[in-house]
């Protein structure tokens, strides 16, 4: 319901003008303090899942790198730690790994953690290899 407002002009004639009323007001008020607090925290919620996101793929690269160097090197037999840094972000590895339970392979994984907006988070990436040493190459002639 709308009220009216009645006036009189400079020549002395009545005008009605439309008004908001106390209730539509204050249904308004209402409206914009749910909206705005939750048009905020989805902000954050994006804000953090971006960061998250970005840092995830950086801990990728790093846990791809380590798990690739320690294969290449065959380096994986003892536990190894370290700490890489790319820009302004610190990405602590670790690898490991476990006999795996069928044939001579070992289980090898490359976990690295990372920290977004206060939380911790982590990537872990694994892979199998060969325990024993390939066979040594034996040189045969043909004729």
């Amino acid at each position: 319901m709308k009220l009216a407002i009645t006036t009189r002009n400079r020549q002395g004639k009545r005008s009605n003008r439309a008004a908001f009323t106390l209730a539509e007001v204050l249904a308004a008020l209402l409206f914009l303090a749910i909206v705005i607090p939750t048009a905020v925290e989805a902000v954050h919620v994006a804000s953090l899942a971006g960061e998250v996101a970005a840092r995830k793929s950086g801990a990728v690269r790093v846990a791809e790198r380590v798990l690739n160097e320690s294969l290449v090197t065959t380096n994986w037999t003892s536990q190894q730690s370290g700490t890489v840094t790319e820009g302004v972000v610190d990405y602590q590895w670790k690898l490991t790994s476990q006999t795996w339970p069928q044939e001579a392979l070992q289980q090898v994984t490359s976990q690295v953690t990372f920290t977004a907006q206060g939380r911790n988070y982590s990537v872990s990436l694994s892979t199998l290899a060969n325990s024993q040493p390939p066979p040594a190459a034996t040189a045969s002639s043909s004729q």
